[in-house]
């Protein structure tokens, strides 16, 4: 039943958003406000296909310029969850196969920004794409998982400090899901997207709560890398999850044997002395 939801939703979807992306071409307003409405309903399709049970707490996010909202990441499906209630344009890591497909096809339609986390060069490009997109008033909101890693919903890892150096308003938001109907969790080393939503579709339901906190502006004397921690601290706590002093890119990079053997030996030194003590 939920594959054959998704597939009617897919159908419908593609029977309306082609014609749309080609044949408005000289009316963007209204081509453009047409295509967030369909990958909203798209992305309600795919909660559906799930057997979501969403609820979103706070105000609903405002179209405006000088803003950039930013949530703990556990799952790519963080972001279907949040654009079915909002057409956020999303930062997010290049993907291969069918994913890669709708990230150039259909997502660039809602202003969505990809990166290679590979290539250094990304970086600076990436970064001067995030600074025009908040000037300007007519671009969908623009969102950001700052840890830049899926991670468990139990933890949060650091921040990078990238979408708190854009001189404008961070706006959080908390995402937290109930593990007791299916742990949402993509572990993207050990399992392919796809059959991450093969186990959601086959789970019982997903859960899954979202706050949408205050506002938070840029203190004075208050540095970047201060203020991801603040932001940090608010989502932790309303979500319920404990925060971790690692970097989450930790899981892509295999630390060097030699940064290895010096944490080794200074355990093994402290280990040592507390033994002579006794």
């Amino acid at each position: 039943m939920e594959s054959l939801t998704l597939a009617i939703g897919w159908l419908a979807f593609f029977a309306a958003f082609f014609p749309v992306h080609f044949l408005l071409k000289g009316q963007d307003k209204l081509r453009s406000k047409i295509e967030r409405k369909l990958v909203e309903m798209m992305c309600s399709v795919f909660v559906a296909s799930w057997t979501g049970v969403i609820k979103y707490h706070g105000p609903r996010p405002s179209t405006r310029p000088h803003q950039v909202f930013v949530a703990n990441h556990t799952s790519m499906i963080d972001f279907i969850i949040l654009e079915q209630m909002t057409a956020f344009a999303v930062i997010m890591q290049k993907h291969p196969g069918w994913v890669g497909f709708i990230q150039k096809t259909i997502l660039e339609s809602v202003g969505c920004i990809w990166f290679n986390r590979n290539d250094l060069r990304d970086r600076e490009v990436t970064a001067r794409k995030l600074r025009d997109h908040v000037q300007q008033p007519d671009k969908n909101p623009l969102l950001i998982f700052p840890e830049g890693t899926c991670v468990n919903n139990q933890y949060t890892v650091m921040f990078k400090k990238g979408a708190f150096e854009l001189g404008c308003a961070v706006c959080p938001i908390a995402i937290k899901y109930n593990k007791i109907f299916v742990d949402a969790f993509w572990n993207s080393k050990k399992q392919s997207f796809t059959m991450h939503l093969v186990r959601l579709m086959t789970s019982w339901a997903v859960v899954c709560d979202v706050w949408y906190l205050p506002p938070q502006y840029l203190r004075e004397g208050e540095t970047a890398i201060a203020f991801a921690e603040r932001v940090r601290d608010m989502i932790a706590a309303r979500a319920g999850l404990k925060k971790v002093p690692w970097d989450g890119y930790l899981k892509h990079n295999r630390p060097s044997p030699k940064h290895t053997e010096e944490k080794q030996r200074i355990f093994a030194e402290s280990v040592l002395m507390r033994l002579e003590e006794k």
